[in-house]
């Protein structure tokens, strides 16, 4: 049972919603946040000490405890992002005179390479789903979209009519901290939109919704059942590598890459605010380099 002082909730809940309103920070980032400081209010209680009354050094015992404990570096580098950003919003209501976290640096995380599927494992993937039935044009619809633009699943899922422009090809994403795009949708997933909205939509419900892709029910498709959908049909192509929700973002960015495209229009396309998080994928893309001169060059 929690032990956070009904005052340190109300300041925390305070801050949260301030991320929310004025910086359009995602719910799940909100969520972490909240139970990473309930988390260290608890840790504090156990020292008689409150949120108010942190300083530098318990700080750092605290981020002792954490390894003592074996929780992992890129919980604790979350935990100093939340810390960080509550001492600021904290000095600027008054309730601080002074950042006790100022000195302490996030830990350098190693980059976790994102795994991608070849692009033969790929066609087979989006040719899974049976077109026949409204379901399967839905999803065969979803993948296309997914492939062809590079979105987040959550962006994916809900992507609702005044986004997609079909004359144009486009399609306007609000995605983490409220940032606009415009992507292009590629001919191949444009037709299979089309057919969707022809021939699935209205077909899988008649309840008005402004959500393009849902249920039978008419109601808005969950991103566990669109990730179950996405196992089933790795399974039924006979995909066996590493698949997650985001697999075909890892795709479409490795891809492109492969093909010759800029690192800086790959970085618009994903809607990453620091083309530091792009340049990830220049390793996958590398390695497949190193890959297939290693399999077809004469003396490699």
């Amino acid at each position: 049972m929690t032990r956070v002082h009904w005052q340190d909730d109300e300041r925390i809940d305070a801050f949260i919603e301030h991320l929310w309103l004025h910086h359009g920070v995602s719910a799940n980032t909100q969520s972490s946040y909240r139970s990473d400081l309930r988390r260290y209010c608890d840790f504090l209680s156990d020292h008689k000490l409150r949120l108010l009354e942190t300083s530098a050094d318990i700080l750092q015992d605290y981020l002792l405890w954490r390894r003592s404990q074996g929780l992992a570096p890129s919980s604790s580098s979350r935990f100093l992002s939340a810390i960080k950003k509550f001492s600021q919003f904290a000095m600027k209501q008054g309730w601080l005179s002074e950042d006790p976290s100022a000195r302490l640096r996030r830990p350098k995380l190693p980059q976790n390479i994102p795994h991608s599927l070849s692009e033969e494992d790929t066609e087979a993937l989006l040719a899974a789903p049976d077109t026949g039935s409204e379901l399967g044009l839905r999803d065969r619809a979803m993948l296309e979209l997914l492939y062809a633009t590079g979105l987040r699943v959550t962006e994916l899922i809900r992507l609702q009519y005044d986004q997609v422009s079909l004359s144009q090809g486009l399609v306007r994403i609000i995605g983490k901290g409220d940032k606009e795009r415009l992507v292009p949708l590629g001919q191949e997933a444009l037709d299979w939109l089309q057919r969707y909205l022809q021939h699935g939509r209205p077909a899988l419900s008649n309840k008005q919704s402004p959500w393009i892709f849902i249920t039978q029910r008419g109601t808005l498709l969950t991103r566990q059942a669109f990730w179950y959908r996405i196992k089933h049909y790795a399974v039924q192509a006979g995909i066996r590598s590493h698949l997650s929700p985001h697999t075909l973002r890892h795709a479409f960015a490795t891809h492109l890459l492969n093909h010759g495209a800029d690192l800086r229009v790959l970085q618009m396309l994903l809607g990453h605010s620091d083309l530091s998080t792009t340049q990830i994928y220049t390793q996958v893309a590398r390695e497949r380099l190193q890959s297939l001169h290693t399999q077809h060059h004469p003396r490699g």
